[in-house]
């Protein structure tokens, strides 16, 4: 099968064309909730920096490497930007085989941390902790998007969802084999939502579903011990409240502690495991309260939504999946996450965008972003 269909080999013909930008073109509003939701996780490192070493400036701590992440990935922002993203789509497939090696090569000397025992999820390069599999989320939608727009004469097609499958399956496997259960769910939820945004067929993908429900049991029997715990407190959550239960009991408490306005920033009493990270939204949610919360989560709303109008507005294909897929990816984190702290969704390790303190996951993002962006400045101007 040729997943990435091609113009018969000619002279340039590998190249696309160079488009023209156009400026007034440009997404401020796009911009806008993506900084205005990274100063909400700036204000989060920095209250965990504060409950922490009490000394928020100091070398290492949350804030400090939030803040030095934070203009990383607005650097990585502004040169997605500037870059043509069509050559994304001519060189799919090298970017594919990238992102496999680069899962390997975490496999091979990756490190890791905390509960997940023998695992390798992180690479340290020159004193920074990478998460390549944080990078493969928006790799795998570059792909995707460049399959789909291949397949965009089949793509109500079976062998259109077989030809997805085929492409998750390495990537998806190495994930697991790491392990990492959340980005592997986060890289389904992703394609699902490409696939119903391309206009395949529900039939098929009605059969999808019916395959991954039918694969549970295999996947739950290679699961580690520490996230079968994690999967079953959800089930009955007071059963160990100070073993398995004990993060989502936390978690539960510090919410309701919030109340509508919050204790204050740095204020937050409760004790939450990783609240850096997997549970920085009861973080949140205590300190901020219940309005602080629904400001970043209508902040997340908008900034979905403005993904949508961005790739809708476009005339090309590809770039139209690249945004879908980026709002799905969003919104399948944002709601495991949040469910996941309140108690809706098994503790699966999925991080909150922006939000939770992550270097590999802002940058990424933000290059995601930046991306669109290309494909905003290089479409045609409406001719009014």
């Amino acid at each position: 099968m040729n997943f990435f269909r091609s113009e018969p080999m000619r002279l340039r013909s590998w190249a696309p064309k160079a488009a023209s930008l156009t400026w007034r073109l440009y997404d401020f509003q796009l911009t806008t909730y993506a900084i205005l939701l990274l100063l909400f996780g700036l204000a989060m490192a920095y209250s965990n920096s504060v409950g922490a070493t009490h000394t928020t400036l100091s070398p290492g701590s949350p804030f400090v490497r939030y803040l030095m992440w934070a203009v990383i990935a607005m650097v990585v922002f502004l040169i997605a930007t500037m870059f043509d993203y069509k050559w994304l789509r001519t060189f799919a497939w090298p970017i594919y085989f990238l992102n496999v090696g680069l899962l390997i090569l975490t496999l091979r000397i990756g490190s890791s941390t905390g509960d997940a025992g023998t695992s390798a999820r992180w690479i340290v390069i020159a004193g920074f902790q990478l998460q390549f599999s944080e990078l493969a989320k928006i790799l795998m939608i570059i792909v995707f998007a460049a399959f789909l727009t291949s397949r965009a004469g089949n793509i109500r097609s079976v062998w259109t969802v077989i030809g997805t499958i085929i492409i998750l399956g390495p990537p998806w496997v190495l994930v697991m084999l790491q392990p990492d259960l959340g980005t592997s769910l986060v890289m389904v939820g992703t394609l699902a939502g490409m696939l119903f945004m391309s206009g395949a067929s529900l039939r098929w993908l009605g059969t999808l579903v019916a395959a991954v429900i039918g694969a549970v049991p295999i996947v739950w029997e290679n699961l580690h011990e520490y996230q079968r715990l994690r999967l079953l407190s959800l089930l009955n959550q007071s059963q160990d409240p100070r073993g398995s239960g004990y993060q989502l009991l936390q978690a539960k408490t510090a919410v309701n502690a919030g109340g509508p306005w919050g204790k204050g920033l740095t204020n937050g009493t409760v004790p939450l495991p990783v609240q850096t990270t997997d549970f920085v939204w009861g973080v949140l949610a205590e300190e901020l309260g219940f309005f602080g919360s629904m400001v970043v989560l209508v902040l997340f709303v908008a900034l979905i939504w403005r993904l949508l109008v961005c790739s809708w507005r476009s005339d090309d294909q590809f770039a139209v999946l690249l945004g879908c897929g980026l709002a799905s990816l969003l919104l399948f984190q944002v709601v495991v996450n949040v469910g996941m702290v309140i108690g809706l969704m098994p503790i699966t390790g999925i991080p909150l965008p922006f939000i939770t303190y992550g270097g590999a996951s802002l940058v990424s993002l933000m290059g995601g972003l930046g991306v669109l962006q290309s494909t905003n400045l290089r479409r045609e101007p409406p001719a009014w």
